[in-house]
């Protein structure tokens, strides 16, 4: 199939596209193109126009929008939709919450469930905290508790023989209370490489631990089973021990809980206790989420180098972007009838952003600096606004979501809207290939790489805006091409301009307070959380 010049796309994206997205008949064979996948999403997504009286025409306009937006790549939802969209399956949410209660069949019912999840092509978040201590009294057996790490390593094993809708490998997040009694165990739980490798791992924070962190005070741990104090550690010794364990493996990373459900919209259905696997959607448990990003990178405008924002252009696409998405929640396929309810009632969505860099780059702007962050605000304030009009727009024409009136915005008044989220920046792994855009609000990771499919196949990928800057200056070689491709990265090439050097920044070379700021930035503007990772040399 000529399916790389239909639509112009890359080759790496064309690979990823028929590795997980295109559909393909009995024998494996793709029997579809790009734009049919398009076609086929649009449609599906379009069909829930039906659901509130539209007609065969303006279903049809809905339609022939959504597939104008992701085919010109301006917006691209979340791989599940791509994926399962007007198949059998029809499940499209990429991210999920389950509780597990402090019960076997609880926790194998939650097993079970992840399973379910995984196989349609979802991930899974997880607060362990309502499970018993290690060696716990368990009255029903005369027995022992093995905690909450060993129950983990049941969701893991789950979880490596299930890949998510058959095409990639689950994810799951774990989260424990910084005052559960095994909190040293969890936070150890990964120093072994071959371990909980199907997980990340989160330490919830509270605010009482992080005052008791200020004021190098000890703090208590609590049995959930009990509700009593069953020993006190130092926080400053715990504390000490997760930047330990994160600096020598990543993990495990910290949520600020309390915080967290500081902008909870709806706490009177209950307290959020989990976020999605990368952290940046958190839901109450049976909750899910369906996301999409806006391509920042195609609604810049001028010349390479001194572009500028289309915010028009931009606001347009993110309101068009909001009915997608809520259509989603609309003919989704939810796994569990719990999901299928607590979804509905809050409605909740996640519009985010990809192609970030390579904005900051037409425009000749260097990705550490204080005008990015500016820029970065400036564009998702754009891109949060519009979602939230759209969403009240939405409400207008189909109702609020059932529990706006007991919401945060229904107490204080706010105008009714359609759905209890609305922005969410994702790290939009696989569908930042396809746009062919950076992933996310990141920097470049490297400007030139050699790519390795799993056919064998290898070839060398240099960015195209460096390529298209290097010959319109007049500095490309390919000894050029073959120096950063060793470093991935110009570094101290003499052959760069030092201008084209700030502006082409990769991501070791970006300092830690310039990724902060970077996501200090889109969070001011995001309803959930941004996904973002932080480089240290």
């Amino acid at each position: 199939m000529a399916i790389a010049s239909q639509l112009q796309l890359p080759a790496h994206a064309v690979r990823v596209l028929q590795a997980r997205f295109l559909r393909k008949d009995a024998s494996g064979t793709v029997i579809e193109t790009p734009d049919d996948m398009f076609r086929r999403v649009a449609a599906a997504v379009a069909a829930a126009e039906a659901v509130f009286g539209a007609t065969t025409e303006q279903r049809a306009h809905w339609e022939e929008s959504f597939y104008e937006l992701m085919r010109s790549l301006r917006f691209l939802p979340n791989s599940p939709t791509l994926m399962n969209a007007g198949t059998d399956l029809q499940q499209l949410s990429a991210c999920f919450v389950l509780p597990v209660g402090d019960s076997m069949d609880s926790i194998f019912d939650a097993v079970k469930h992840t399973a379910l999840i995984h196989k349609s092509g979802g991930g899974t978040g997880f607060s362990f905290s309502r499970i018993r201590p290690k060696n716990d009294v368990v009255r029903s057996t005369h027995g022992v508790s093995s905690g909450p790490v060993s129950f983990m390593e049941v969701f893991d094993a789950a979880t490596e023989t299930v890949k998510q809708g058959g095409k990639r490998r689950g994810a799951n997040m774990a989260i424990l209370r910084v005052d559960h009694p095994d909190i040293l165990e969890f936070i150890d739980a990964k120093t072994t490489v071959s371990r909980l490798n199907n997980f990340n791992l989160s330490v919830a924070l509270t605010d009482a631990f992080m005052d008791a962190l200020a004021n190098d005070a000890g703090y208590d741990l609590v049995n959930p089973r009990t509700g009593v104090a069953s020993a006190t550690l130092r926080a400053s010794d715990v504390f000490a021990s997760i930047v330990d364990h994160a600096w020598r493996n990543g993990e495990p990373g910290i949520v600020y809980i309390d915080r967290m459900n500081g902008a909870n919209p709806t706490p009177a259905v209950g307290p959020i206790e989990s976020t999605n696997p990368c952290g940046e959607q958190p839901l109450l448990p049976y909750e899910s989420c369906n996301l999409g990003s806006l391509n920042l990178a195609r609604f810049v405008v001028g010349e390479l180098g001194r572009a500028r924002v289309d915010e028009a252009g931009l606001r347009a696409a993110a309101r068009l972007a909001v009915r997608f998405l809520d259509n989603v929640i609309e003919v989704n396929h939810y796994p569990l009838p719990e999901i299928d309810g607590l979804t509905r009632t809050n409605r909740k969505i996640g519009l985010g952003v990809m192609g970030f860099a390579d904005s900051l780059i037409a425009m000749g702007i260097p990705y550490d600096s204080e005008r990015a962050g500016q820029v970065a605000e400036s564009m998702i304030q754009i891109v949060n606004d519009a979602a939230v009009e759209a969403s009240q727009q939405l409400a207008r024409e189909r109702g609020a979501f059932p529990n706006f009136l007991d919401s945060v915005f229904g107490r204080r008044g706010d105008e009714p809207r359609r759905n209890a989220t609305v922005t969410t920046v994702a790290p939009t792994g696989s569908i930042s290939i396809v746009a062919g855009a950076s992933s996310g609000v990141e920097p470049l990771f490297a400007l030139a790489f050699k790519r390795r499919v799993l056919d064998g196949a290898e070839w060398t990928e240099l960015h195209p805006l460096f390529e298209q800057v290097a010959r319109r200056e007049g500095f490309y070689s390919e000894a050029l091409l073959e120096r950063i491709t060793r470093a991935g990265r110009i570094g101290d090439d003499g052959g760069v301009p030092h201008p084209w050097q700030e502006v082409f920044q990769t991501a070791h070379d970006v300092s830690p307070a310039g990724h902060v700021r970077i996501q200090a930035a889109f969070q001011r503007h995001t309803e959930n959380a941004v996904s973002k990772t932080v480089n240290l040399p």
